[in-house]
């Protein structure tokens, strides 16, 4: 399925500053580029880098006092990876990749061991598997409700599990805290979503299960197949769409996801989605 999808960012700059963005979508696995524009207004001479560990594509900006907007507009062809999800189990930590190992231990936002104790009581006896995430993210989505303003950019999973509300980033970093407190490698997701309402930057994660990274978000209010990861971390802090060094003012953001063919009224789907490689 081909998505069309993008953003339009701005900010007014009150003195020279620096902007980091991480707002292209990802190159490589089940996820192609077909095509892409990225206009800066005025025209800045910028630096990109895309990242050999995690594949998140940076793009940095020296802007001087004033409006400096950016439209990044791109179409995406997905082809998700859809499997049974009572096949998929867990690894066990003595036979996962290497590579999946940082994955495992607390960070910034997601103290999986602070919530250790209360993971194990609640999910420890639930079959391990691709079921026991399912299960996780229905205690998050039935315990913690979606409310706008009820945390910022310090809050952490442990301050979400106390609060019991936040938002779709909140609910990314609460899931990745209970994996990980299981034994179960999960890392943070930004994407495109098709289908969410009101259309924002998305936030999800994805565990290692089986053979690869699986999506799952516990808001449940989007498409998991009809996501377009732009970055994946350890937590929020790693895929910010946007990091600012100086003193702006943001301006309104808006952010697309559309579906221009197949069958835009199907069903999500209740499968295991992975779209991280063939």
């Amino acid at each position: 399925m081909i998505f069309s999808v993008g953003c339009e960012i701005g900010y007014d700059v009150a003195q020279q500053a620096t902007l980091i963005f991480n707002i292209e979508a990802m190159r490589g696995g089940r996820q192609r580029v077909v095509s892409e524009r990225l206009t800066i207004t005025p025209n800045l001479p910028a630096d990109e880098k895309t990242s050999e560990e995690s594949g998140n594509r940076y793009l940095r900006l020296t802007v001087p006092q004033g409006v400096v907007q950016l439209r990044y507009e791109a179409q995406i062809e997905l082809d998700a990876l859809h499997r049974a999800p009572a096949v998929i189990h867990e690894v066990p930590i003595a036979t996962l990749p290497l590579d999946t190992l940082p994955f495992l231990n607390p960070s910034r936002y997601c103290p999986s061991d602070q919530l250790a104790r209360f993971a194990n009581r609640q999910f420890g006896n639930i079959e391990p598997g691709f079921g026991r995430v399912v299960e996780i993210c229905n205690w998050i989505n039935s315990e913690v409700d979606y409310l706008f303003g009820t945390s910022d950019t310090t809050t952490t999973a442990a301050d979400t599990f106390s609060l019991r509300a936040g938002v779709c980033r909140d609910f990314a970093h609460l899931g990745i805290t209970f994996c990980r407190a299981l034994g179960i490698p999960a890392r943070f997701v930004s994407c495109y979503a098709w289908q969410l309402k009101p259309q924002d930057f998305h936030a999800v994660f994805e565990a290692y299960l089986g053979d690869r990274w699986y999506l799952f978000d516990a808001t449940r209010m989007a498409a998991l197949d009809g996501m377009v990861r732009i970055g994946v971390g350890r937590d929020a802090a790693d895929t910010a769409f946007a990091t600012i060094y100086g003193q702006v003012m943001p301006l309104p953001i808006r952010v697309w996801s559309e579906a221009i063919n197949g069958d835009k009224a199907e069903e999500w789907t209740t499968d295991a989605v992975s779209v991280t490689r063939d």
